[in-house]
């Protein structure tokens, strides 16, 4: 069993990788399978924690600073993996070009998003220095952010998915690195389906300010498929 796990997914003898290609798979897991749908899922189903005294107790930022952690972490690592095959992709067979054009597209929403964050808007709300805010009114420069954001960064995480599959193939890996990575994204799905249907998929916006419908952003509709508020008051 050990020697079928070791053996490269061809079915070669032996398996041997330039240093560059090694360290170029390595920090590319590292950033988009594992610290960027870890941050996805933070932000998705952590807005509100387990111990948590909700609505009483509101904008708890573990999530936010979680999230700005993991994926800033990704983005840079993924950056970092890209300049590792930068100068390395002569002679480059057309299913490696194809990795790396969906590499590059992969980096540049990475990108994106950290820089549609930094031009998301003002929060504003009771808490703020001043209560209008893109945020807390829920303008449409907030409303375009939201559904953008939301939209590209879970797309990039799906495509993403498969951009390593192909450079396990490309570079001939062991089975058991497919293996434990298809293990590992199973392990995602299932928690992402538990906490989904658990209602943990709270919005945003009621996770900051509650759910008074004094607030503007209560009187709209939860921005994302599946977005839940289960304390809207009539």
């Amino acid at each position: 069993m050990m020697d079928w796990l070791q053996t490269p997914l061809s079915g070669a003898s032996d398996h041997t990788i330039a240093p560059w290609a090694l360290w170029h798979a390595r920090v590319m897991v590292l950033g988009w399978a594992i610290l960027l749908p870890l941050g996805a899922l933070l932000a998705r189903f952590f807005k509100v924690t387990a111990s948590q005294n909700w609505p009483a107790e509101l904008d708890n930022k573990l999530w936010w600073k979680g999230h700005l952690a993991l994926q800033y972490s990704g983005v840079l690592i993924a950056s970092v993996g890209v300049a590792l095959a930068w100068n390395n992709s002569s002679g480059a067979t057309s299913a490696a070009r194809w990795h790396g054009w969906v590499g590059w597209g992969l980096l540049a929403a990475g990108w994106v998003q950290v820089a549609a964050g930094w031009l998301r808007g003002s929060k504003g709300g009771p808490t703020d220095q001043t209560l209008r805010g893109d945020h807390y009114d829920m303008t449409h420069k907030r409303l375009v952010f939201e559904r953008l954001h939301k939209a590209l960064g879970w797309l990039a995480v799906l495509v993403a998915v498969g951009a390593v599959v192909s450079g396990l193939f490309l570079v001939d890996a062991p089975r058991w690195m497919l293996l434990v990575l298809s293990c590992w994204w199973l392990g995602l799905a299932a928690a992402f389906a538990v906490l989904q249907k658990s209602d943990r998929a709270i919005d945003t916006y009621q996770a900051i300010w509650g759910p008074d419908p004094a607030h503007p952003g209560n009187r709209m509709r939860p921005t994302g498929w599946g977005v839940k508020r289960p304390l809207d008051k009539a």
